[in-house]
């Protein structure tokens, strides 16, 4: 029969934290269960399924997973596709894809964002599609698109079709500067201040065109590492 998502779901319930149910609900504003399982405790039985299971076998455990509505579960799903090297992976994508619009929370679409930006990097013209969630009315969807484009931030010596994205994705950024939503302002702020450590011209640059549109913790964040 396989390893099935019953399965995993009693593995990660054995790993819960007494109390830990609570404290992570409460912090993570979640109203779906909360099992009370430490992030490290995720990672390594995450870590074990991928290195058991086929890419179509974990691509379908990772869609029954995030199925569940636990927020472990949701965690471990997108742990299970955070691969750089994961043959095929047009079906991970599109699962990836189909998570976007149910984002609700920080921790749920970051680890999912995660397991995007190697699915990016593994093929770029995939960021046509992303470039699509820039206009959605979900904020969440808006916030990803600059989430899931991060890896962009950090070459050092970047080529010229990277610095061709970065200006994209930029471009995206100048766009959301006047939203007043908090994760949307935090968002832009991430990319600059990221950006800064490897490209500090380009995010001084930003700051001198939309800096004052910006709110003003989010314009003091996205400077934060620029050097004097």
């Amino acid at each position: 029969m396989g390893f099935t998502v019953e399965d995993a779901i009693e593995q990660l319930t054995a790993l819960a934290e007494t109390g830990q149910a609570e404290q992570k609900a409460a912090y993570h504003k979640q109203t779906r269960p909360v099992l009370g399982v430490p992030n490290p405790a995720i990672n390594d039985v995450s870590k074990t399924w991928r290195q058991t299971l086929t890419v179509e076998e974990r691509v379908t455990l990772a869609d029954n997973l995030w199925k569940t509505d636990i927020f472990e579960a949701r965690i471990a799903a997108s742990k299970l596709l955070t691969q750089q090297r994961l043959r095929p992976d047009d079906a991970a994508w599109a699962l990836i894809q189909s998570w976007v619009p149910e984002f609700d929370s920080w921790a749920i679409a970051d680890h999912a964002c995660s397991a995007g930006q190697k699915r990016l990097i593994a093929d770029p013209s995939r960021l046509d599609t992303v470039e699509q969630w820039t206009t959605s009315e979900h904020m969440w969807t808006r916030r990803a698109a600059l989430v899931i484009t991060l890896p962009w931030t950090k070459q050092n010596f970047p080529k010229p079709h990277e610095l061709e994205t970065r200006d994209r994705v930029l471009g995206w950024a100048a766009t959301y500067v006047t939203d007043p939503d908090w994760f949307i302002q935090k968002a832009v702020a991430w990319w600059l201040r990221d950006l800064s450590k490897h490209d500090a011209d380009r995010t001084r640059a930003f700051l001198a065109e939309h800096g004052e549109t910006m709110k003003p913790f989010a314009r003091k964040e996205a400077a934060r590492h620029l050097p004097d």
